[in-house]
């Protein structure tokens, strides 16, 4: 039996995607099956978007809009249903950085988000949450649209060598982050440098933080506790962050010598090994 659930389009954008989805469905006097065709994909995966039950990717939205002849409505209002995905307390940091024209972070643990791919995106959400994975792990992915427009901000990151050396999410996934990193890394508006073990005590091992600058906004810094985010303009706290930054940065190694690092460690640890009871990665 089709689901009629009965959506409320105020009560979210991921409300009123699936509200729009079936308006527009049923005008086109197309049943979620035969919809499911042409889109390539099951009716019940329409059915659950359809009822706010699963979240849509753009991918799905563009082909949605090819479709249907909307005009690109779906491919706009995904970009909203993405973002409602995000925990809340999060939105304004990914607002902000949305808008940055230069973005500096120092990552102790895990690769910078935006530079994650699904599969290590989804093996440390996974770790945190335990419910709407495949919305948060889409939301993510959004979030790195921003390198992609045509003005993108300068990224330059410092990376612990602790990231490239903790295994997330398999050896498979991890060499394909690892290979991932290298391809931004030849982007001439991203650095990547990695701080090596050997430099011993140094002025992230409080944690990971992010420094942006804009245009026409005051420059901010983000860090983030084991419960929330927390962003402060205060210029004091910029200018020792930006400190800090600066001797991490001092400290690594150089792009070239972080990109062998990165290219060696994907070799040598995530390269053609059988995986514990299983067999070689290709």
């Amino acid at each position: 039996m089709v689901n009629i659930r009965s959506l409320d389009p105020s009560a979210s954008p991921l409300d009123y995607y699936g509200y729009e989805l079936r308006r527009l469905r049923e005008a086109a006097e197309l049943s979620q099956s035969q919809l499911g065709d042409i889109l390539f994909c099951t009716g019940s995966l329409v059915g659950q978007i359809e009822t706010a039950k699963k979240v849509p990717t753009r991918e799905f939205s563009e082909r949605l809009d090819a479709a249907l002849m909307t005009g690109g409505l779906f491919t706009r209002l995904v970009g909203l249903v993405l973002k409602s995905q995000l925990p809340s307390w999060f939105r304004p940091y990914a607002d902000m950085e949305a808008r940055a024209t230069y973005l500096c972070s120092f990552q102790a643990q895990l690769v910078y988000g935006l530079f994650q791919t699904e599969g290590y995106a989804r093996a440390v959400l996974g770790a945190r949450f335990e419910s709407d994975l495949d919305g948060l792990v889409a939301a993510r992915i959004e979030r790195q649209r921003i390198m992609d427009r045509e003005n993108p901000p300068l990224l330059w990151v410092v990376m612990s060598e602790a990231v490239l050396r903790q295994e997330v999410g398999g050896r498979k996934v991890m060499r394909e982050q690892l290979a991932h990193l290298l391809v931004m890394q030849e982007r001439e508006w991203v650095k990547i440098q990695i701080l090596p073990f050997e430099v011993g005590a140094h002025g992230g091992q409080m944690g990971s933080f992010t420094l942006l600058r804009f245009d026409d906004d005051p420059d901010l810094v983000y860090t983030e506790d084991f419960v929330q985010g927390h962003m402060t303009v205060d210029s004091a706290a910029f200018k020792d962050g930006s400190l800090r930054y600066d001797h991490l940065r001092a400290a690594a190694l150089s792009v070239e010598d972080s990109t062998a690092l990165i290219t060696r460690v994907m070799e040598e640890h995530y390269g053609d090994q059988p995986e514990p009871g299983g067999s070689a990665l290709a």
